[in-house]
């Protein structure tokens, strides 16, 4: 323990009797004696305590020489396990060199779609805000959309009032929904994927509101990466199809 928690001794108690008695000569009185006892018992204490000072930094110095140690073994073992991993990845290069090659950045495809030709009843329940099937973004939509074209009588056009309050006018033929149309509920997934991105632009193209697009996109995705949608079981498939023409419909009646 630390010698300079110790407290001297009251050398004129009795159990110090002995020990001053054995000091008293005629030239020494029993009170000098007890000042050399405790004199004595100072200057050990001192020594002590300056000995345990002295340990206790030696004792800090080995720790921390001790714990550099052991870093620099901790530092060698990390550079150990880098240089084999470096090492191994450098022999799984080598092994399959394809597999690292650079890919040379190429220019993306155009996403533009300008030959599509949509039906002129969607465009204008789009351009009215109203809901309308996916299935006319279809490429069988669209191709309905092709063929029927050129049959309508450029001649039988009817007024239509738009969003701003101005009128326009689209064909008859045009006015009327498509005899083939199919729910969204009944699209597979393959025709929903074609429809959507095409209906987000046309939307775009409209001016309905950013966020109004931005929230159908998001939905759309949503629902696209949902579990259902890969599900082999068609089911599943159709339930989320159910779920998306319903949310769409109670949202344009919410609008």
């Amino acid at each position: 323990s630390d010698p300079s928690l110790l407290i001297c001794p009251d050398f004129l108690s009795d159990p110090y009797l002995a020990s001053r008695t054995s000091l008293v000569t005629p030239t020494t009185t029993e009170a000098q004696a007890v000042d050399l006892l405790r004199t004595v018992w100072l200057t050990t204490n001192n020594a002590l305590h300056s000995q345990w000072q002295q340990q206790l930094a030696e004792d800090e110095r080995l720790q921390t020489e001790r714990q550099r140690l052991a870093e620099e073994a901790a530092e060698r073992h990390q550079q150990t396990l880098r240089l084999d991993e470096e090492s191994n990845k450098a022999d799984e290069r080598k092994k399959n060199r394809a597999k690292h090659l650079p890919i040379p950045m190429r220019p993306c495809p155009d996403a533009t779609d300008d030959e599509v030709l949509v039906s002129d009843f969607a465009l204008w329940k789009i351009d009215k805000g109203h809901y309308v099937e996916l299935y006319y973004w279809t490429n069988a939509g669209i191709q309905e959309a092709h063929s029927t074209y050129r049959t309508w009588d450029d001649e039988g056009m009817l007024p239509t009032t738009s969003a701003d309050g101005s009128t326009t006018w689209i064909t008859a033929a045009g006015a009327k929904p498509s005899l083939a149309v199919i729910a969204d509920r009944n699209l597979s997934t393959i025709e929903f994927a074609q429809a959507v991105p095409r209906m987000i632009k046309a939307l775009e193209e409209y001016d309905w509101p950013v966020q109004w697009v931005t929230m159908l996109a998001r939905f759309w995705a949503a629902l696209m990466l949902h579990w259902y949608w890969n599900s082999i079981d068609s089911i599943a498939q159709r339930a989320i199809l159910i779920y998306q023409e319903e949310q769409r419909r109670a949202w344009h009646n919410a609008i």
